[in-house]
């Protein structure tokens, strides 16, 4: 079913989320008309630190001592630039027509956009690096796999002499090393239910490519 342009919500032409814009970035515009430029300044520089991991409180303090912003616009504020700079951050393909396109969707104005567009592809962005440790827990990762059929034969169980089995050894990226043995019949299974997973999220995707276009 085709919209009007008359029902299509302002922030639907946002594209740096690739769908429903965070509460928090579409509050930003509004808490920032009232701000002055070089208060702005300043929390921009204090959301740069903590994205970078490092300590922010004192430069936060300050300005929330200033009294030249509320506790209620410094919090909304320091909410949306966090967001929107960390996942502007965590996009390398994003080009800067396109996040500054955005911010003046959200009606961000001009001079603002202009700060934070220098953040995100200025000189300074060498210097921000998200952390692993702010996208959440990783897994190590497997830097080695070997494996091998092997036939049992001799044996304590009748039921697997002659069976063969594939051995397997891992060596993940945390320097273990993990052995183990699965019977071909056990991993003709594991190789059906990946297929199965693999195409159950194809199909999952394509669902989602056909919603988005209609």
């Amino acid at each position: 079913m085709m919209m009007s342009g008359a029902q299509v919500k302002m922030t639907d032409a946002v594209s740096l989320f690739g769908g429903r814009v965070p509460a928090e970035v579409e509050q930003l515009p509004k808490q920032l008309k009232n701000l002055d430029r070089d208060t702005f300044t300043q929390m921009l520089s204090a959301v740069v630190k903590a994205i970078d991991g490092q300590d922010c409180c004192e430069s936060l303090r300050v300005i929330s001592e200033s009294g030249l912003i509320s506790e209620e616009s410094f919090n909304h504020v320091m909410a949306g630039l966090y967001t929107l700079l960390k996942e502007a951050l965590c996009l390398p393909s994003l080009r800067q027509e396109v996040f500054n396109d955005d911010l003046r969707t959200l009606r961000v104005s001009e001079e603002f956009i202009a700060d934070m567009s220098s953040v995100v592809f200025g000189s300074r962005q060498s210097s921000v690096n998200v952390s692993d440790t702010h996208r959440g827990p990783t897994l190590a990762k497997i830097e080695d796999f070997k494996w091998r059929v092997d036939v049992a034969i001799s044996t304590s169980s009748l039921s697997r002499a002659l069976q063969p089995s594939i051995l397997m050894q891992m060596k993940l990226s945390d320097g273990h090393l993990h052995r183990f043995e699965v019977p071909v019949v056990k991993f003709q299974e594991l190789r059906y239910n990946v297929s199965l997973i693999l195409k159950e999220m194809n199909d999952v995707e394509k669902r989602s490519i056909l919603k988005i276009q209609d």
